[in-house]
């Protein structure tokens, strides 16, 4: 069973976490803002999503400038010489980590089509992943269209809106809905024209996308609300699955459906609320810190446990661990410290060095350890690579009993709609059962929540539960 286990460290890039899908964020106002500063505070806001690199287009007196770089927001930021060069009326950008298209400097957003003369006249920024992207840039490519990345699907849908553009006498709403006739997969989208700006969703809504104000005329658009909070704006809501919103120079938004939309259902991913976004963040009108916290409550009702001392990993099992203490009486203590200035991803090759790095990310408090009975509780377990060390750090530091308890169902399936994720091969629990699982991290006891009860603190069946069921809303085009 160990061999198994070891076999996890076989990619260079080993990784025990599902990776978020990007972050989008846009703003538009009839006047002259301060659109450097703001799109700056809304990528910050949404650096949770993406630590891989960022990009950003502005509009200013008509001409639509961009600026990528890989790395952090604040990093690329100080990079910038002359901020009043990025000063206008409208910016879009987005924080990547790379899901299709790979990690190439190619393929960082936005993505910006060019006029006869040279200058950008669309720029967009994606968060998801179209499952028909490759046969949809083949036939492209045979009637001529240029590509600059080297097979990124959020160029494909530039692509696609530029060629029905210049069909339909520059009409971005039509475009819009024919190019949301050819694209499969999970998305969410901002478009900005020299005039306007241009948000929409998938009709499955996978992938979240909300809308608000930042005063009277202004208009902010935002993977999460939290981006929207950090510039002082106010949510109006979530786009719902399957549509549309424009707003231009009139200081009115104007808001339509695909003429498709009897296909639209709401199927937003459930990994938002586990782990992806920010606590403080509401997707779909839910409280995302609430169904985290409700989630350990659940998990002590269904496996209660006598233990001294409740631990939750650092950020996202934190909730889920007040939530077990609430509902046990036994207390929580931030046990586990967390290195905040921590790269997101090391080059290992040696596998006793990736073992080793769990040290880097994460370190318990001794003296409230030892003699202690334990309860960890973490938002998933994908690998299980990082659990089975951070049992190890515990039971040295003299850990008597160790119970886990993951905030989410067992992760059965990949993920091809916009997150990156390991192979089926690689997630401990396709590959095993709950007690064998429990043998290869040496806990003491491990449940899982329940599919039912992650229903029930949803409040729907209403979400994407792929990962945990191996069932999608969207059919894929080959095999993982």
């Amino acid at each position: 069973m160990i061999s198994k286990f070891f076999h996890f460290f076989k990619e260079k890039r080993c990784y025990d976490k599902f990776h978020e899908e990007c972050g989008i964020f846009g703003i538009f106002s009839p006047q002259k803002i301060d659109t450097l500063s703001l799109i700056q505070f809304g990528l910050f806001a949404l650096q949770h999503r993406g630590q891989e690199a960022c990009g950003f287009s502005v509009l200013r007196d008509g001409f639509i400038l961009s600026y990528k770089s890989d790395g952090l927001v604040l990093d690329a930021f100080r990079k910038i010489s002359n901020f009043k060069y990025f000063h206008g009326n409208a910016a879009i950008g987005h924080t990547r980590y790379s899901t299709s298209g790979g990690q190439s400097k190619k393929n960082i957003q936005p993505f910006f089509g060019e006029d006869i003369n040279g200058k950008s006249n669309i720029s967009i920024v994606h968060n998801g992943n179209l499952v028909n992207a490759k046969k949809i840039r083949k036939n492209l490519e045979l009637n001529g269209m240029n590509f600059i990345s080297e097979n990124s699907d959020s160029e494909v849908i530039l692509r696609l809106i530029q060629k029905y553009l210049y069909e339909n006498n520059n009409n971005l709403e039509t475009a819009i809905q024919k190019t949301t006739f050819d694209i499969q997969g999970a998305y969410s989208v901002i478009v900005l024209m020299k005039n306007k700006i241009a948000a929409f969703r998938d009709p499955n809504g996978i992938r979240p996308l909300c809308y608000g104000m930042l005063d009277e005329q202004t208009y902010i658009f935002s993977s999460e609300t939290c981006g929207i909070d950090s510039i002082g704006g106010y949510l109006i809501r979530d786009l719902f699955p399957g549509e549309m919103a424009i707003v231009d120079k009139k200081k009115s938004i104007q808001l339509s459906f695909f003429k498709k939309n009897r296909y639209r259902k709401q199927r937003v991913c459930s990994f938002e609320y586990i782990y992806f976004s920010r606590p403080d963040s509401l997707i779909e009108n839910i409280n995302v810190y609430e169904v985290r916290e409700k989630s350990g409550e659940k998990l002590y009702k269904k496996y209660p446990v006598q233990a001294d001392v409740v631990v939750g990993v650092p950020d996202s099992g934190v909730p889920a661990s007040i939530g077990f203490s609430k509902a046990s009486g036994i207390p929580f203590k931030p046990i586990l410290v967390k290195n905040k200035y921590i790269g997101r991803s090391f080059i290992l090759p040696k596998q006793e060095i990736r073992e080793k790095i769990v040290n880097l990310k994460l370190n318990s408090i001794l003296n409230e350890i030892r003699g202690k009975r334990v309860v960890i509780i973490d938002d998933s377990i994908v690998r299980g690579t990082t659990s089975r060390r951070l049992v190890y750090i515990l039971r040295k530091a003299g850990a008597i009993e160790i119970h886990f308890r993951s905030a989410s169902p067992p992760i059965i399936a990949p993920c091809y709609l916009g997150v990156d994720t390991p192979s089926k091969k690689d997630l401990i629990s396709y590959n095993d059962d709950k007690e064998n699982i429990a043998k290869i991290l040496d806990v003491d006891s491990l449940e899982f929540l329940s599919m039912k009860d992650l229903i029930d603190i949803l409040g729907s069946k209403n979400h994407c539960f792929g990962c945990f069921t191996g069932k999608y809303p969207i059919k894929k085009y080959k095999k993982l």
